[in-house]
């Protein structure tokens, strides 16, 4: 299988930025691109896989298990031409100090060699030591190329390619010049995502031409085709127990989940939702940004997103929040994460701005400044959680969480279906607001091994199905 990792020294290098126009390069060049991102995030990937035409996966040491990894990436590379592995961070960093978790770690894993992007600004001899520094720190990584970035001209170019040549052997694949059209807007989360500009297209094309002109993408292929991969190993089982239990009793209804997606709301993992259709979930999109009314389903997902930087319009599509709000005071099954949570809110607060929403929940969410809650997080159900097949007592289950928002106003009697052992959560210590048959979190569950979240959410509509079905 042919692939390539970009990674870089540290983070804000350019690498995505990189990667994006690599991908839509290489599909311009008729060839099926299949983009990866290290660790949890929901933005790049939308970028690279608009820029690639196929879903960009996550690859994440924290909530999957190894080979799980690598079971994933045979998967999604069997109809692939070439694959790209967008690194986060520096290709070193990571959680642990023996850098189990980390960049270089996957590429190993994957066998992939590593082409890495360095911030060249401000740098002419320097970027030597830091090459040899990066080769030298692990020779079980191949870094088999460098593509500078932010490079400030034909003369810096000169002098950094004769000072690659002459202190090292590693291959120059390309010299990106700074160029503000290439940068991508961003904000307090990261980049803006790409299902929310309407320019996104547009900006992919000029990174893209940007690429083609300035790296070498047939050395790049060459090293991608250089790259070795482990025999695979399958995937771990994930219990079955629920389905034995709960969906024989309903196998005849039909689920229809809908998931909100637009501007607002589009933070997923695309292997999640298709968890969820391999479960026998039929998945509907619906905007409540632009939809008057909710369609005819069984259940909700209202995944991440933005929010408040769409206040105004959600506040205002006032039979969406009213169709909302009914459903779930009708008993329907609702999962929600973080954006989701807050959109099910009495209100939003932000920049003195302050609107209702649907009202479902009873929490109000204002916006802050800092981050409230950030990075990896270690969760522990509560006896109350609503889902079958709970874990056993001693299982914790990892996730991840990216909040500028807090909720006040929570009624005291409010349940919760985590305690939270590492991370934020709601309140520093609860997560999985639990109301009628709503569970609303700001942690992001990963569907894996350790938590098949997608089969326990599709197993509790139909229990919540059979039920009312019982109540008739």
């Amino acid at each position: 299988m042919s692939h390539i990792m970009l990674s870089a020294a540290h983070k804000s290098s350019g690498k995505t930025t990189i990667s994006i126009g690599v991908c839509a390069a290489l599909c311009k060049r008729q060839l099926r691109v299949q983009p990866f991102k290290k660790g949890p995030d929901y933005i790049d990937p939308l970028w690279l896989g608009r820029a690639a035409g196929h879903d960009c996966i996550n690859l994440d040491f924290y909530t999957m298990q190894q080979d799980e990894i690598t079971a994933r990436f045979y998967e999604h590379m069997a109809a692939a031409d070439i694959g790209v592995i967008e690194g986060n961070k520096g290709l070193y960093d990571g959680l642990d100090l023996d850098g189990t978790n980390s960049n270089a770690a996957l590429a190993k894993q994957l066998g992939a060699n590593v082409i890495l992007v360095l911030d060249a600004r401000g740098m002419t001899r320097g970027i030597a030591p830091l090459v040899l520094g990066y080769q030298n720190f692990d020779p079980a990584i191949s870094i088999t190329g460098v593509i500078l970035n932010q490079v400030g001209g034909s003369r810096h170019e000169g002098k950094l390619v004769s000072i690659l040549e002459h202190y090292t052997d590693v291959k120059l694949l390309g010299a990106v010049h700074r160029n503000p059209e290439l940068i991508i807007d961003e904000r307090h989360l990261g980049l803006v995502p790409s299902n929310e500009t309407g320019a996104a297209q547009r900006k992919i094309d000029t990174i893209r031409r940007a690429i083609e002109d300035q790296v070498d993408l047939d050395a790049l292929i060459e090293h991608a085709g250089r790259s070795t991969l482990p025999a695979p190993a399958p995937a771990p089982e994930i219990q079955n127990t629920i389905i034995r239990t709960y969906s024989t009793v309903s196998e005849d209804k039909a689920i229809r989940i809908a998931i909100a997606r637009d501007e607002a709301f589009g933070f997923y993992y695309p292997d999640d939702l298709k968890a969820l259709e391999d479960e026998g979930a039929t998945l509907v999109p619906f905007s409540p940004l632009h939809d008057d009314h909710l369609p005819q389903v069984n259940a909700m997902f209202i995944g991440g997103g933005f929010p408040e930087t769409h206040m105004q319009t959600l506040s205002s599509n006032t039979s969406m929040c009213a169709d909302i709000h009914d459903a779930i005071e009708n008993g329907m099954p609702v999962y929600a994460e973080c954006g989701g949570l807050m959109y099910l809110a009495n209100t939003i607060s932000w920049h003195e701005n302050k609107l209702s929403m649907v009202g479902a929940l009873p929490v109000d969410v204002v916006m802050c400044e800092r981050p409230q809650g950030r990075g990896y997080v270690r969760l522990h159900e509560t006896s109350e959680h609503p889902w079958p097949d709970q874990p056993e007592e001693s299982d914790d289950l990892p996730a991840h969480e990216f909040h500028y928002s807090k909720l006040e106003n929570i009624e005291p009697s409010i349940k919760y279906a985590y305690n939270v052992l590492r991370g934020t959560g709601i309140d520093g210590q609860h997560d999985g607001l639990l109301y009628k048959n709503v569970m609303a979190n700001y942690t992001h569950l990963r569907n894996a091994g350790k938590n098949p979240w997608a089969k326990r959410f599709v197993s509790y509509i139909h229990l919540i199905i059979t039920q009312a079905d019982t109540l008739l």
